[in-house]
């Protein structure tokens, strides 16, 4: 079915109150398909050159197999499963053995131009989908803290301040293979929004608060606020802040 509707979209990448940078994002219109967009935000870890090598790979292998992505007859979770999953291997032979084993997240979508949109992740860093400011959908982190409140022992509230929230249970360049939670969204609408972004953001957000955001801001100005209140809540203590911001905006009658 065809869905009438313009994309209009933003990044937003700072380094916060790191030393370094290990956060990476990309946004991707397909080259020979026009309305097929990934977008892709990958958070490194493993000392300061590890991780940034890591998540720069993640952009890397998304990049080249995009390009060869037809969405006319090729399946969009296959292609991101593999983007992961060959992520992850690269990772592990480029490891750099004088620092921290390097690792990243990964939290993609891949929105065709019929509507669907194809969403994978492997760690923390989340994808959201917003109508109006209702969150419709939402990853549930692969890390220790979000296993404790799927059991009940801990609220979303208490998960945020949690000392463990930055235990994984799961990411790319693990000795063993990664976890890789898919999901297809198959009801997009116009005026819904698409949110991916690294826990140095919505660390710092209610789900409330970022389709409140998301909803009554442009998607540029949503980046620069989020990532401006992020840094300003975070007291001199914040993470790497990596986001993208999709909206389908309504063509003119």
């Amino acid at each position: 079915m065809s869905i009438a509707y313009r994309i209009v979209a933003s990044t937003g990448l700072d380094q916060g109150d790191r030393n370094y940078q290990q956060d990476q994002v990309g946004l991707y219109p397909h080259p020979r398909h026009p309305g097929c967009v990934l977008g892709v935000v990958a958070d490194g870890m493993g000392g300061r050159s590890g991780g940034r090598k890591a998540s720069e790979q993640v952009l890397m292998t998304a990049q080249q197999l995009f390009e060869r992505f037809d969405p006319n007859t090729d399946v969009p979770q296959t292609l991101l499963n593999q983007i992961a999953l060959e992520s992850h291997t690269v990772i592990r032979l480029t490891a750099v053995s004088a620092e921290q084993e390097p690792h990243s997240t990964v939290a993609m979508f891949l929105l065709m131009p019929n509507g669907e949109c194809a969403w994978t992740h492997s760690g923390d860093s989340r994808l959201y989908q917003f109508r109006g400011a209702d969150v419709l959908a939402r990853t549930r982190d692969h890390s220790f803290v979000q296993m404790l409140v799927d059991r009940g022992e801990l609220s979303e509230e208490q998960a945020r301040d949690d000392p463990r929230s930055n235990m994984l249970l799961h990411c790319l360049g693990t000795e063993s293979p990664p976890v890789v939670s898919q999901r297809l969204l198959g009801d997009l609408q116009p005026g819904d929004t698409l949110l991916a972004c690294s826990d140095g953001v919505w660390h710092h957000f209610t789900d409330q608060e970022l389709g409140q955001v998301t909803s009554r801001l442009a998607p540029r100005t949503a980046c620069e606020f989020l990532v401006g209140k992020a840094r300003e809540r975070a007291e001199g203590r914040g993470d790497n802040l990596s986001l993208i911001v999709l909206r389908l905006e309504p063509l003119p009658a």
